[in-house]
């Protein structure tokens, strides 16, 4: 092991540094796993959150699969559970509602979406104690807040924001780079502190991330938010690996901080920029011919289609010989926590949210496929409020299906901890 030094004041020294990246990956991959089982055993909505791969084999392996209408192939999230909703910031710094986490996102059916968040909204519902009638009323409502958003994606006649999303968006529009940096950071001053959730980096590592940082366009992605002048010159001054939710377990993930302009005791601003490993999607595709090869390349295509707000502040790129997609951290950038549903609320959100997911699909329909599409929907709805059966039948079935493998994660977390 040794110690790190720097020559530029800004950068702080290491401490000790992985000898390798063998070593460093042996050793990430045993704490990435006792965090996951941490996690993913805190609840079963988190359950849900962490487990997409077999949400989709479970929905495939469903009776009801075989009902499930099938959309316009449109960018689908692939994820659309309730945390990969929140407030996003244009490159101009406006905020808006939409889709923040695109990793799975693929061309695919729209119901996948649908389903999922219906499925997340339903846990949520559940580990806030609401009644199963509840959650009748919340996939109604989703399905009526979607609607809308096909009947007319350009227009703004939402039902009004519930409190649980007015509250984040209020939040959103009021913080500044001192808020990301006490939140990501715990402290204001441009470095990033290792320890639970940052790691050191291997020279190979640290190398491979300031030899990126020289590339013209990761240049431009840093330099392309407003007032920031395109002559600016962009200098690493610090990075670590970040241990951030399960999705990260085996896969390449970092944090880098970034000075823009000025000088190098003193520049003009600072930058968090946020580098991802791009696997494979476990959502299924319907044009798998329309989407780029490049992982990476998939994932931006798919949130410029989705959630314009962090599509323009996102780069496909490369590192260690790895797809990466890259995006600078706004202060803006919210996700939807629900610790506690009320009933009103729980509905309201339900209605919201799928209409802003309903919003994303819609605007990559023409008009005659959004009124095919819409007219399918209808055609699956029963008298009155009652959604569509195949919607309900598979938050049902999954429902089910999460909570039994739930406990037994849990159990199997509780086995590991006694014998540890």
């Amino acid at each position: 092991m040794k110690q790190q030094q720097s020559e530029d004041p800004l950068i702080p020294a290491h401490g000790e540094i992985a000898a390798g990246p063998a070593e460093a990956s042996a050793t990430r991959l045993e704490r990435l796993e006792t965090t996951r089982m941490l996690k993913m055993a805190s609840s079963t909505h988190a359950y849900v959150r962490g487990n997409t791969v077999k949400f989709y084999e479970w929905l495939a392996q469903s009776p009801v699969a075989r009902t499930l209408p099938h959309g316009p192939p449109v960018w689908i999230c692939g994820d659309c559970h309730l945390g990969n909703l929140g407030p996003l910031a244009d490159a101009d710094g406006r905020v808006d509602i939409q889709i923040r986490d695109l990793d799975q996102s693929v061309i695919g059916n729209p119901a996948h979406d649908l389903i999922r968040l219906g499925l997340s909204l339903a846990t949520a519902a559940r580990g806030s104690d609401l009644p199963g009638v509840t959650t009748a009323h919340m996939v109604e409502q989703m399905i009526d807040g979607y609607e809308l958003a096909l009947s007319d994606p350009d227009s703004d006649r939402s039902a009004p924001e519930p409190n649980v999303v007015r509250s984040v968006r209020r939040r959103a529009l009021g913080r500044r780079w001192k808020h990301l940096a006490a939140e990501r950071l715990e402290a204001v001053e441009p470095r990033i502190p290792l320890g639970k959730r940052f790691w050191a980096l291997s020279d190979q590592e640290r190398h491979a991330l300031e030899t990126l940082f020289q590339d013209d366009a990761v240049r431009g992605l840093v330099l392309g938010l407003a007032h920031r002048d395109d002559g600016d010159k962009v200098r690493l001054v610090d990075a670590a690996y970040w241990m951030k939710g399960c999705s990260s377990l085996g896969k390449l993930r970092y944090a880098a901080i970034v000075a823009i302009g000025g000088s190098r005791k003193a520049p003009n601003s600072i930058a968090m920029i946020d580098l991802k490993e791009a696997g494979p999607a476990a959502a299924p595709s319907s044009d798998r011919d329309a989407m780029p090869a490049d992982h990476a390349a998939r994932v931006v295509a798919g949130a410029r289609a989705l959630a314009p707000n962090l599509g323009e502040r996102m780069l496909a790129t490369s590192l260690l010989g790895v797809p990466i997609v890259m995006r600078e951290l706004m202060p803006q950038d919210l996700k939807l926590e629900v610790d506690q549903f009320s009933r009103n609320e729980a509905v309201r959100a339900a209605h919201h949210l799928a209409y802003i997911v309903g919003k994303a699909h819609a605007q990559q329909m023409s008009i005659e496929e959004r009124r095919r599409w819409r007219a399918t929907l209808l055609d699956h709805r029963g008298a009155g409020l009652d959604a569509p059966s195949w919607l309900w039948q598979s938050v049902v079935a999954l429902m089910a299906t999460h909570e039994a493998a739930y406990l037994e994660h849990c159990r199997t977390y509780a086995l590991g901890r006694k014998t540890a």
